[in-house]
């Protein structure tokens, strides 16, 4: 697979606005309602791992999503319409931010249950490996979830069998309020690997041709049969664990030295640089993508909400 650089450097970019429209959104506004997890500075992880995937590869994601469906190709408009809660979002306005699904660009499930998508992971990767299918499931999660019994009975079940999943652990310091040191005495989470006979690899995860890499080569052995990975990606969230998070427990000199490592920033230096990018360049990238994502959000607030009649409608029992 060729590497175009100026194709993560968008996809971050698109993650990011994106992001911040929905922190803008959420605060002056009442077009949305409750609070947004978003991924602002963290944009590296997804647009890396999404970068080595094919449109059958599927996508397992948690709370903090809007960058994994992006990443894979789902369609802004209708993600924000999901997020207003309209009828034409990706689940029809049932699902809001926290539990849309995309199986047009197979992102099958994401939830809020914390470790909860890692066990379904294992279970889309059964699939593919059961119908000798050509094809990986990407899980990703948080630190606080690999703490969880459901992380290790997974690694170990996918290990076991040789299943193509890959793991990404996204350790950005904090679980909710509480950081890894409160909730962990475990340095780096990819060490757990080494107890289910699989790689854990750490990677800085504000770089995103290391992410690319490593989730490359990490496909590569799904995809000769040898089974799963364990990916930490170190990162950083900017802000709290919501936008009406306060985060008073977050040191303002870390997030100011975060924000120095900031991946986007990063790759556009890199690619300034190479004389692969110019600044009118940059400049026309950042143009696109805002006014898709005010299309987008012109789209989710001019769509009709769902009608009464339809609440029981896509419900399986």
């Amino acid at each position: 697979m060729h590497l175009n650089k100026l194709n993560l450097l968008r996809s971050m970019l698109q993650i990011r606005r994106f992001e911040e429209k929905l922190e803008q959104l959420s605060r002056e506004t009442e077009k949305i309602y409750g609070m947004m997890i978003v991924s602002t500075g963290q944009e590296a992880v997804a647009s890396g791992v999404g970068a080595v995937l094919d449109p059958a590869d599927v996508i397992i994601s948690n709370h903090r999503s809007h960058g994994h469906l992006l990443a894979k190709g789902a369609d802004p408009k209708l993600i924000m319409a999901e997020i207003f809660g309209k009828a034409t979002g990706y689940n029809k306005g049932k699902s809001g931010t926290l539990h849309i699904a995309a199986p047009e660009v197979n992102v099958l499930c994401t939830t809020t249950v914390v470790g909860g998508g890692i066990p379904i992971a294992v279970g889309t990767a059964f699939a593919s490996h059961y119908k000798q299918q050509k094809n990986v499931t990407v899980c990703f999660f948080g630190d606080g979830a690999s703490d969880e019994g459901s992380f290790h009975e997974a690694l170990n079940l996918a290990s076991l069998w040789n299943l193509p999943v890959i793991f990404a652990c996204e350790n950005n310091v904090y679980s909710g309020a509480q950081r890894v040191e409160e909730h962990s005495k475990v340095k780096n989470f990819a060490d757990r690997a080494i107890a289910y006979g699989m790689p854990g690899i750490v990677v800085d995860g504000n770089n995103v041709l290391e992410v690319y890499q490593s989730a490359m080569k990490a496909k590569e052995r799904c995809l000769s049969g040898e089974g799963p990975t364990l990916i930490e990606y170190k990162t950083y969230r900017w802000g709290g664990h919501s936008t009406h998070d306060q985060q008073s427990y977050q040191p303002q000199e870390e997030i100011e030295l975060w924000k120095k490592l900031c991946p986007i920033e990063q790759l556009k230096a890199t690619l300034i640089k190479e004389g692969v990018l110019g600044q009118e360049q940059y400049q026309q990238m950042e143009n696109e993508i805002k006014q898709a994502v005010e299309e987008a959000v012109k789209f989710a607030d001019e769509s009709p909400w769902p009608q009464p009649e339809d609440a029981m409608e896509d419900i399986y029992i």
